[in-house]
């Protein structure tokens, strides 16, 4: 009678979890897949997610309410006033003009966004590379505003705020820094 000699059971149940450990890392890759793979269709649902929560606003840090003596500033005021989102009083003895929020502008006030960015497509982008301890690209693409109010639609109001004007009436094109998380391409805070 001839003795086969096994190997252990340890060596074989070890060989086994190895096997599982190193599997899911061959097959994943470096989390490219998913959300996670740097294409444009991520890019574009990131960036669409930020400005969702990021609209596009004529004021930053102005509060109401506000009084200006400054031409230029009083000329793009008296254009929401015109449009009935502001209420003007002008304090004669010191030559301002103090604007505060009507009835129709509350919606609106402070800040008076006019609508958020949606990709319409991206132009390229750079190689993903480790930046602040997270993988990044920049992404250069191009928008049109969405949800924008009519009062914003005004041609005296464009007219006042030549920026808004632009970015809602064409196509624009700019760049933007995206960092790789767990859920998807980011714009980084």
């Amino acid at each position: 009678m001839k003795i086969v000699q096994c190997k252990p059971a340890s060596t074989a149940l070890a060989a086994a979890l190895s096997l599982l450990t190193i599997a899911p890392l061959v097959f994943t890759g470096c989390n490219n897949t998913g959300k996670a793979a740097a294409t444009p269709a991520n890019f574009t649902t990131g960036i669409n997610n930020h400005y969702l929560d990021h609209p596009e606003c004529l004021f930053t840090d102005t509060r109401f309410p506000f009084e200006t003596s400054d031409p230029e500033k009083t000329k793009q005021m008296d254009t929401l006033v015109k449009n009935l989102l502001l209420e003007k009083s002008v304090e004669t003895s010191i030559h301002v003009s103090r604007y505060t929020v009507a009835p129709a502008g509350t919606r609106y006030a402070p800040r008076f966004c006019y609508g958020h960015r949606e990709v319409t497509s991206i132009g390229s982008f750079t190689p993903v590379a480790v930046a602040n301890g997270f993988k990044e690209t920049t992404v250069t693409y191009s928008y049109t505003m969405k949800e924008v109010p009519v009062w914003a639609e005004s041609h005296d109001v464009q007219a006042a705020f030549p920026a808004m004007a632009h970015a809602t009436t064409s196509q624009a094109t700019t760049t933007i820094t995206l960092a790789q998380s767990p859920v998807g391409w980011q714009v980084p805070d």
